[in-house]
């Protein structure tokens, strides 16, 4: 199952949440408890950097990797959690305000289920009461959920309820989600589901029809699927990337070396990558571009090696867009939390990815897989590129144009100044004309 779904959900279910973090422990103090010498400068760095804290006093490049860890760990269901509160950066302000977009898209959404007759419009921003729905609806972005609430698989981080056989897709969904969805006012919308292995293609030609309706309604909407992998299914994958969506978004959700241990056995790193890669390559056809994107989580015991690891994994895949968010555990019967991972450590990877060319890194502890500034800065990256398609377009006509003209007027003045005979015009005509290739099969053994 898809981490968006998880981390909203998690931010909800967890323990409450303090204004302040733990203290920064003090080399000095540590080093005086156990009898050793005061440390300073960069002996204190060491000390910080090989207990994997960052201090906020010192900038992210003083360290090696920004602290963090370099020891695996496996993570596990029922294990110990951090000690003490979540820390005070997952604190965020309240959506609302009766003169914000928040309220004009919730008031909105409300009139279009009243219409419906109560027919539900379903978000996940709602659903799992995400924390980022005010920053997300006041931007205008929203997800919508499609394909029902239960899940197929059972992924080791996600709470959304699972069955091997849930109830079969409504049919009117792509044209009811289509009819809200234009007349919701929003600028980008996401569209995600569960996993659906009981579909013979997994959902994608569901998917593909809704996104096809939506275009068809407001052709500068910007759309995004947040989809599985269809169980590696190649058709599925060309199916939706090609129809007509903007960003397909695919999670890898974790390293290699953790996905047995998080995600559900029917999923595999190399088969997440294939699927990013091939909707690359199926969606870049016909003079169409598709932005591929994909999202990790961090907290599991991963190392800084593995994560790097990873991101040059995903780059070989063409991937565009990363975005890295804190694993929170939605129950007891979830894995366990290994750290918290710290503002500068997030930031470190922000930079990395940047470094190794990916298009855009969103990187923070309440990131999530569909989020307003990352899907603001797509957007506005999509209308540049389109912007420079339709500038390069433009030029190559021009060219054209002034191919064709410059080759009439060389026919005009080749007319009043060739003076060669008609049969020798002839005969450098035929010496021009492309000769056929010799085929040996083909000839015959003279007698």
């Amino acid at each position: 199952m898809l981490a968006l779904c998880q981390q909203a959900l998690a931010l909800r279910c967890g323990p409450p949440m303090l204004s302040t973090a733990r203290p920064t422990p003090e080399p000095a103090a540590a080093a005086a408890a156990d009898g050793g010498a005061v440390m300073q400068g960069e002996a204190a760095k060491q000390w910080l950097a090989e207990r994997g804290i960052v201090r906020h006093d010192m900038a992210p490049q003083d360290h090696d990797r920004a602290g963090y860890r370099s020891e695996p760990v496996r993570p596990k269901v029922g294990g110990d959690m951090p000690d003490g509160p979540r820390p005070g950066w997952f604190h965020v302000p309240a959506p609302g305000g009766s003169e914000t977009r928040y309220a004009e898209l919730k008031e909105s959404l409300e009139a279009r289920r009243a219409d419906a007759g109560g027919t539900k419009l379903a978000t996940v921003c709602e659903e799992a009461q995400c924390p980022n729905i005010g920053e997300c609806w006041n931007g205008g972005t929203a997800t919508i959920m499609l394909l029902g609430d239960t899940c197929t698989r059972g992924c080791k981080f996600c709470a959304v309820k699972t069955d091997a056989a849930p109830e079969p897709p409504d049919e009117t969904e792509p044209w009811n989600t289509a009819d809200a969805v234009a007349n919701w006012g929003v600028d980008y919308i996401v569209l995600t589901s569960v996993d659906r292995d009981d579909l013979p293609d997994g959902g994608a030609a569901h998917f593909a029809q809704t996104v096809g309706l939506l275009k068809f309604r407001r052709p500068e909407l910007r759309v995004e699927c947040l989809v599985s992998d269809f169980a590696g299914d190649a058709a599925a994958v060309r199916t939706l990337a090609r129809s007509g969506l903007d960003v397909f978004a695919h999670n890898v959700e974790t390293v290699e070396r953790l996905q047995p241990m998080v995600r559900d056995r029917r999923a595999s790193y190399a088969q997440s990558l294939a699927v990013l890669r091939r909707a690359k390559e199926f969606g870049n056809c016909d003079g169409r571009r598709v932005y591929t994107k994909t999202s990790i989580m961090l907290g599991l015991g991963e190392t800084a090696e593995e994560v790097l690891r990873t991101m040059r994994d995903l780059r070989e895949a063409d991937v565009d867009v990363l975005t890295f968010g804190q694993y929170l555990r939605p129950t007891e019967r979830h894995l366990a939390v290994v750290e918290y991972v710290t503002p500068e450590q997030f930031d470190y990877f922000r930079r990395e990815g940047e470094a190794m060319g990916f298009r855009y890194v969103a990187s923070g502890p309440l990131v999530r897989s569909s989020y307003k500034a990352g899907e603001l800065f797509l957007a506005a990256m999509m209308d540049e590129d389109d912007e420079r398609d339709a500038e390069q377009q433009q030029q190559q006509q021009q060219q054209r144009g002034g191919e064709v003209e410059e080759r009439a007027l060389g026919r005009r003045s080749s007319d009043n100044l060739d003076n060669r005979t008609p049969a020798a015009a002839a005969a450098e005509a035929r010496e021009q004309r492309p000769q056929p290739q010799w085929n040996p099969e083909l000839s015959v053994k003279a007698q």
